[in-house]
């Protein structure tokens, strides 16, 4: 299906998952690709903090060639049938030999020192910021009316994966934040609250406007998707992320190293540990970095529009030559 629409295309854009087919569709029409990651993919030193840089790039390294392992012979299947040579290294490392335009849609902030390991690249790795749409709900009037009644409430999200046991978990939030005096703001997204208890310091939301409501907010408790965990860091409050995958890991480790809040897997979270890690959060000097680094995010429309300028820019340049 990807090659029949790219058939007379002047650039393919793909994201994080299946990059590695697409550059070929793209080689086989002699095109120019453009990436766009949501997390440094490419190897550096700077994505596991925990790891010497060296070390952590050359993990990422190894990673790579045994993700292309992986996927070799479907690779060598669609190559053989495009007529194109074999592959002998991994397909990231040739998508960046073929000049190929890799949009890293995050800001420079959330990784220090990576703009400056990936300088040699010239330009062709760009930091556009999150590209996050914060489209409007029906539920935004409401959401803000109920904030504005009050004192600023916590967040809770759980993204579009159901939560185990959500009345488990809404009594679990209830409990922590009437321990420490505060009002909850939860958005089910993919989970079912529709038969759960009440709490009259605790607002239920299905879906809603993550950027309208995050600066009234005290604190922002999620998943640690990328997309959630920026607008967060752009809202200037503090974060508890509670992964279940590991690229939410990762952007657990990102907000804990630039002290703006804490993680840990929602699978060993408890009532107590909430408690504890908000009172973590919601210390002001983790509330006074979350403002300043807030002043560091580029602004949504200002990431939309860097990333459509390069690709047009990269389109067009790479016709002309």
């Amino acid at each position: 299906m990807l090659t029949t629409l790219a058939d007379g295309a002047d650039l393919l854009v793909t994201g994080l998952g299946f990059q590695e087919l697409a550059a070929n569709v793209a080689e086989y029409y002699d095109i120019p690709l453009a990436t766009l990651d949501y997390l440094p993919v490419r190897a550096n030193g700077q994505l596991l903090p925990f790891l010497p840089s060296p070390f952590g790039r050359s993990a990422m390294t190894v990673y790579d060639w045994l993700v292309w392992r992986m996927w070799k012979k479907a690779e060598d299947a669609q190559r053989r049938e495009f007529g194109l040579p074999k592959a002998r290294s991994p397909s990231l490392r040739r998508i960046t030999e073929r000049g190929s335009l890799e949009i890293q849609a995050y800001d420079e902030v959330c990784f220090p020192g990576l703009a400056a390991e990936w300088a040699k690249f010239d330009g062709q790795r760009p930091f556009v910021g999150a590209l996050t749409m914060e489209l409007p709900t029906d539920a935004d009037e409401d959401v803000a009316s109920w904030i504005a009644a009050g004192t600023p409430p916590i967040f809770f999200g759980f993204w579009s994966l159901p939560v185990k046991s959500p009345a488990d978990t809404l009594v679990m939030i209830s409990a922590a934040c009437a321990q420490l005096g505060e009002r909850a703001l939860v958005c089910s997204a993919g989970s079912d609250f529709n038969h759960v208890p009440h709490f009259d310091h605790v607002k239920m939301v299905g879906t809603m406007n993550y950027g309208a409501a995050f600066p009234a907010c005290r604190a922002v408790v999620h998943h640690g998707g990328a997309g959630t965990t920026a607008i967060g860091l752009r809202a200037g409050v503090p974060t508890l992320i509670l992964s279940r995958d590991p690229s939410q890991t990762l952007c657990g480790a990102m907000v804990k190293r630039l002290k703006v809040g804490a993680a840990r897997r929602l699978s060993t979270t408890t009532q107590k540990s909430l408690v504890a890690d908000l009172r973590t959060i919601l210390a002001p000097h983790y509330v006074a970095r979350a403002r300043e680094i807030a002043t560091r995010m580029t602004k949504p429309a200002a990431s939309v529009a860097a990333a459509a300028d390069l690709v047009e820019n990269f389109a067009r340049l790479r016709r002309l030559g």
